[in-house]
């Protein structure tokens, strides 16, 4: 008999409730429907709560709002509450600014394997065909739309998943996708989740795989799998990036397998 663990999916957002709606479409429509749905909210303000309480009626599992202050982009830290919120031993990690193709949560499902973490791929939406899905209101799109790049990762063969997950990037240990990860909430548990030193765009999933991996969890890239389709906006500031890439840097060099401000700070407040 087949274990299947049961799924809590977090879901990161800010401020942009229209990409938010169409993604808790998407996740309406899943064959396979995660447990719970957690929404890690970075300070968005009062028409993305509002929005959420509409889903919240009606939607087909528990639908649970984690909301903190906006004190500047802290995402890692937003991330850990929602890991600490979550119920489930299987979590899995996306943005509020994807679409996910149906199978998405069976897919993550079937490719789980107990002492791995996974970085799933993104298909890239064009600004256009962005703005027409939201203007419309739909989330209908697939390998077949005009407007949409880097096409093969639309595609879904289990087969070459398989056969990829071990191999894809193997030499580029920091290498990850943080807005189609998936977890064993204990692993994240055991490094101490997110680094919360990290705050500002950029390279937080990394530094997180990185100690990871030092704890000898290892990572599998989900390839032709999980598909998701990624709505264009324009680039977020980058202003403390070399400060994040310094601390990814140093968890490289050090091999250091956890971090001081991390979960630990949030699973006795849930």
């Amino acid at each position: 008999m087949t274990y299947n663990p049961e799924i809590s999916l977090i879901v990161s957002t800010y401020n942009w409730p229209e990409a938010l709606n169409l993604c808790l479409e998407s996740i309406r429509k899943q064959v396979h429907l995660p447990d719970e749905v957690i929404i890690a909210d970075d300070g968005s303000g009062e028409t993305t709560r509002l929005l959420i309480e509409k889903h919240q009626k009606s939607f087909p599992v528990p639908l649970i709002h984690v909301w903190q202050a906006d004190e500047g982009f802290q995402l890692s830290k937003i991330r850990n509450k929602a890991i600490a919120k979550a119920s489930k031993e299987y979590i899995v990690q996306i943005d509020g600014d994807l679409i996910l193709e149906r199978h998405f949560i069976q897919d993550h499902v079937a490719f789980r394997k107990v002492n791995s973490f996974v970085s799933g791929t993104r298909v890239q939406v064009s600004a256009l065909l962005t703005d027409k899905l939201l203007y419309n209101n739909l989330e209908q799109v697939s390998i077949f739309s005009k407007g949409i790049s880097n096409f093969s990762n639309a595609f879904r063969i289990p087969f070459l998943s398989k056969l990829l997950a071990s191999r894809y990037r193997k030499k580029d240990a920091a290498f990850v996708r943080g807005c189609n990860m998936a977890f064993w909430k204990k692993d994240l548990v055991k490094v101490n989740g997110y680094n919360e030193a990290i705050v500002g765009w950029g390279r937080e999933d990394s530094e997180l795989a990185i100690r990871l991996l030092n704890s000898e969890v290892s990572k599998r890239i989900f390839k032709f799998g999980a598909v998701t389709y990624h709505l264009y906006h324009k680039e977020l500031h980058r202003e403390l990036l070399t400060t994040n890439e310094g601390i990814l840097m140093d968890a490289i060099k050090t091999k250091v397998n956890n971090c001081k401000l991390g979960l630990a700070d949030h699973l006795d407040k849930t």
